[in-house]
């Protein structure tokens, strides 16, 4: 007999695995609030103790130069385009003294596919921040940007992972995560990594001894059967090699995208529930995040009753998302008092999740 959504959220709660086929039963047939008691039992599980972290980071895009022409990117701008920029030293070690001011700790570095930089200029931009700032934890290049590196300088994809290490690297956020399924990278991204590519940066990155996040991004051209796919192939090389601390969903801002107007933008509903799924499907990563920045601080304090246990960065300064005409801003006191409300004490942390201070 066919497991029914009730039968699939009391096994999740419990530490049960749940299949793809019940994934995508749950997002396409399960009550919404339904999902969430099952994500927040799961939280709860994992989480016993009663906080919500956070981090103070801030998210420096060292370039806004790409030539992966994504769909769904307002931030990006060809080599030429008379807005085009390549952060100087001292403008970047001048942000991150900003950051370290008001007691940041981790410094998040993406740019973009720049067709002009070299491999040595990442490696000393790396050293130059570890070394006048060896107290900043550097969580810098994402999967997307490590295969370009590997197609632009012809060398493996762990050996750039490996001389990025040796620069000073300490982790590899999730970006450019998107839907893992072919199809969906093949319209809004086909210049970028695919799939296999994807996923083999972080498990490259786990086997040189570094961690990272994983994202998704919805509210595009994915069906929700994509999405669960997605989720299988995140929990399937959590399996084999462990490479994630967290995951955070996002919903895609379409505004000043080649998308605007062809795509109907996922709302807190569907963020939620998507969220819930997530929560209760990824049942070997221990962290998720609130997606405050695409959804507001209101709908980032209900994401801790759909499954959440962390904030996220605390994002200092933030541009993709703010391109698309989407910025929202939080700080600390209000993180206090929307965590208190759920009964949750705020806490700091540092990348690996550690409490501080």
């Amino acid at each position: 007999m066919a497991a029914t959504v009730q039968d699939i959220l009391e096994r999740a709660a419990g530490g049960g695995r749940i299949s793809q086929a019940e994934g995508v039963l749950l997002l396409e047939q399960g009550e919404l609030n339904a999902l969430g008691r099952g994500a927040l039992a799961v939280r709860r599980r994992l989480h016993p103790e009663t906080i919500a972290t956070y981090v103070v980071d801030r998210n420096i895009n060292y370039t806004n130069v790409c030539v992966a022409d994504c769909e769904f990117c307002a931030f990006y701008r060809r080599p030429r385009d008379p807005e085009a920029y390549v952060l100087s030293q001292a403008e970047l070690f001048g942000k991150i003294r900003e950051l370290r001011a008001i007691g940041g700790t981790q410094v998040l570095l993406q740019g973009g596919h720049h067709p002009y930089l070299k491999l040595e200029w990442y490696e000393e931009m790396i050293r130059g921040i570890r070394r006048d700032f060896p107290d900043i934890h550097v969580h810098a290049f994402s999967p997307s940007e490590i295969v370009y590196f590997a197609k632009l300088f012809k060398l493996p994809v762990r050996e750039i992972i490996r001389r990025l290490k040796d620069a000073g690297l300490h982790s590899i956020p999730g970006g450019g995560g998107e839907i893992l399924v072919d199809r969906v990278r093949r319209m809004i991204a086909p210049q970028k990594a695919m799939t296999d590519e994807w996923l083999g940066v972080m498990a490259d990155a786990a086997k040189e001894g570094l961690r990272g996040s994983a994202t998704m991004v919805i509210g595009h051209c994915e069906t929700l059967a994509e999405r669960v796919e997605h989720l299988e192939r995140l929990r399937r090389a959590q399996d084999e090699h462990q490479p994630f601390t967290a995951f955070v969903v996002w919903t895609m801002q379409p505004r000043h995208t080649r998308l605007e107007g062809k795509v109907q933008p996922a709302g807190a509903f569907d963020y939620l529930r998507t969220l819930a799924v997530a929560r209760m499907y990824l049942d070997n990563i221990r962290n998720v995040q609130a997606s405050w920045v695409t959804q507001g601080a209101k709908v980032g304090q209900l994401s801790f009753l759909y499954g959440c246990n962390d904030w996220g960065g605390l994002m200092m300064e933030e541009n993709v998302v703010s391109e698309a005409g989407t910025r929202h801003e939080v700080q600390v006191e209000e993180l206090r008092r929307l965590s208190s409300e759920l009964g949750l004490t705020l806490r700091k942390r540092d990348y690996f999740y550690r409490l501080v201070g």
